[in-house]
């Protein structure tokens, strides 16, 4: 869900106002997704946010930094190389399309002042950033090759062609008849889908505001409306006009129960009734809050070891299934052991190469049951007694091999699983990078450990109880080490939940009486961060850390206990809103 060309206009309006002769300081790159300008103006730095991320593409400005990798990415390097200390001219939108054009004096070689312009398209997931001089792109976010489009390239040196026009009005500009003319042309056509012709910028969710402003149903088709319908609809859009251009801006959005995003606009919507609205004092207070709610911000690598780790998971679980299946045709070791020992019995009445099969008495039946013995006719009765000891003696040296195997197996699931728990609750690029060390010391990267990086020191959650007990829970495996075998006291007490991999919890309560309360806080955030999160009844186990030992040599984050107690809690993020909140919106889905 984005911003339509319709409420971008009014955003234009603020960031002229904010960034307007500002001069570019910094540039950083985030992710692959996102640019970050700081803007120098007087007495204040400005960070402007642009973003390609197909969910939520936008430029807005921002409250607070993301943190940026060590390296900066190529496209980065050439931005800051061609734009900074540059001014901002001018931010402007292509009639009322997706796309944004900010205009930056640079000084050129001899003292001439060189006009660049970032182009920022907003479409889904053909967004992009495409930095021009003279009409000719320079580099790009996303380069476009004649194999990936057969519409337009976007390679360095190719000539950059702005969208076509279409055959639309502007509703700021253009008569209102003129409109109703427009949307009287096709009478089969539906209103909704009709308003989207011929108003340039709109998007669903300004179309069906109009609709529901005029009292009509999308679906209605235009044949069946009257004149009075008509004037309605004109009234519907002089209010969605005016409520567009009303400075400030009363940008909404619109959310589900699960804080899903319905729907965002520049001005107060009101189709969808049963909606929650959440209202910001400006629009990229609004597009900011989008970002989080709709997860828009990813950190560096933190999705591609989400890939890596979910295919070693489904390669893992594979593979316990084969070993499962071989386990149990390894159960028949006992029934070539019976065959075996009824033909060495009987192999003086049998006739060599005579017979496909034979039914002898078994001689382990105490009731005097027969048992039929498949025989390979090209062997004689002692080659395939023999035949029936080399498989039991296979099988059984398999049993014990394949038990190994599974449990091995079953070891390196429940690591993965840790891992992936880990990637859940990281939200800094210095807790990245630990599950990146992590994953190259398992053996599951192949690249050299981080070991020299400006990131800011990873720490665990920390959370306070209403009667001031202090809560630490780790974000991955080498924060559950530390928390537990060195930064808790002995006499402390241990969460965990059981059998689930999760994150190691401590409630520093030094030996002291925990209430109850407190206890089922502790409770719910062991299990609110671990892959029970949305389950029913999530047991968790918790002991004093002195009964908590960690084996030599096993892997991060493994440990064993004994004394413990167990808890069942149902983890429900809206009861534990206030206690999240106490990490300054670090926690938002990421």
């Amino acid at each position: 869900m984005s911003l339509d060309g319709f409420s971008m206009r009014p955003l234009v309006h603020e960031l002229n106002e904010a960034l307007t002769g500002g001069r570019i300081d910094k540039i950083t790159q985030p992710n692959k997704h996102s640019i970050i300008l700081s803007v120098r103006q007087p007495g204040q730095n400005i960070l402007l946010h642009l973003s390609i991320h197909p969910q939520n593409p936008s430029a807005h400005l921002l409250s607070k930094n993301l943190e940026n990798p060590p390296e900066p990415p190529v496209f980065c390097m050439v931005l800051r190389k061609q734009l900074e200390t540059g001014r901002i001219a001018a931010i402007r939108q292509h009639e009322l399309d997706r796309l944004l054009l900010m205009d930056i004096d640079t000084l050129a070689a001899g003292g001439r002042i060189a006009t660049k312009t970032l182009v920022m398209e907003f479409m889904g997931k053909y967004s992009n950033l495409i930095l021009v001089q003279d009409g000719i792109i320079m580099d790009a976010l996303r380069k476009i090759g004649a194999n990936s489009s057969r519409i337009r390239t976007v390679l360095p040196g190719d000539r950059y062609e702005l969208p076509p026009g279409q055959d639309k009005l502007d509703l700021f500009s253009a008569a209102p008849e003129d409109v109703l003319g427009l949307i009287r042309r096709d009478p089969e056509q539906r209103l909704d889908k009709a308003l989207l012709s011929a108003c340039m910028g709109f998007g669903p969710v300004s179309a069906k505001e109009a609709c529901f402003s005029a009292g009509l149903a999308p679906s209605t088709r235009i044949g069946q409306l009257e004149d009075i319908d008509f004037s309605s609809i004109r009234s519907a859009l002089m209010e969605l006009r005016q409520a567009a251009e009303a400075r400030p801006s009363k940008p909404v959005i619109l959310i589900d129960e699960n804080k899903k995003i319905l729907a965002m606009a520049s001005f107060p919507l009101h189709y969808l009734p049963d909606a929650a609205t959440l209202s910001f004092p400006s629009i990229s207070a609004m597009l900011e809050k989008a970002d989080q709610l709709a997860g828009s911000y990813v950190l560096p690598d933190k999705e591609r070891f989400r890939k890596l780790i979910r295919n070693e998971l489904n390669r893992a679980r594979n593979k316990r299934v084969k070993l499962e299946e071989e386990a149990a045709d390894a159960e028949q070791a006992e029934t070539y052991k019976i065959r075996g020992d009824n033909l060495m019995t009987y192999q003086y009445q049998l006739t060599d190469h005579a017979d496909s099969s034979v039914t002898l008495p078994d001689i382990y039946s105490e009731s005097g049951e027969r048992i039929t013995i498949p025989l390979d006719q090209r062997y004689t009765i002692v080659q395939n007694m023999q035949d029936c000891y080399r498989k039991y003696d296979k099988l059984k040296r398999a049993q014990s091999l394949l038990r190994v195997q599974i449990q091995e197996c079953e070891s390196a699931i429940s690591y993965l699983e840790s891992i992936e728990a880990s990637l859940l609750a990281s939200s800094s690029l210095a807790e990245i990078a630990e599950i990146h060390n992590e994953l190259v010391e398992s053996g599951y990267l192949r690249e050299k450990l981080k070991r020299k990086n400006n990131d800011k020191p990873s720490r665990p959650f920390r959370f306070q109880s209403e009667d001031g007990m202090e809560i630490l829970v780790g974000k991955n495996n080498y924060q559950n080490d530390r928390l537990t075998c060195k930064t808790a006291s002995f006499n402390d007490t241990w969460f965990h939940t059981k059998d689930i991999p999760g994150s190691h919890v401590i409630l520093r309560n030094s030996g002291a009486p925990v209430s109850e309360d407190t206890l089922l806080l502790a409770a719910n955030l062991a299990a609110y961060f671990s892959q029970a999160r949305g389950s029913s009844k999530v047991p968790v186990d918790y002991t004093q850390v002195r009964y908590v030992k960690k084996p030599s040599g096993s892997k991060p984050g493994f440990v064993l206990f004994t004394n413990q107690k167990t808890l069942y809690v149902t983890p429900v993020e809206k009861d534990l809103a206030n206690i999240l909140l106490q990490q300054d919106g670090t926690l938002h889905a990421q």
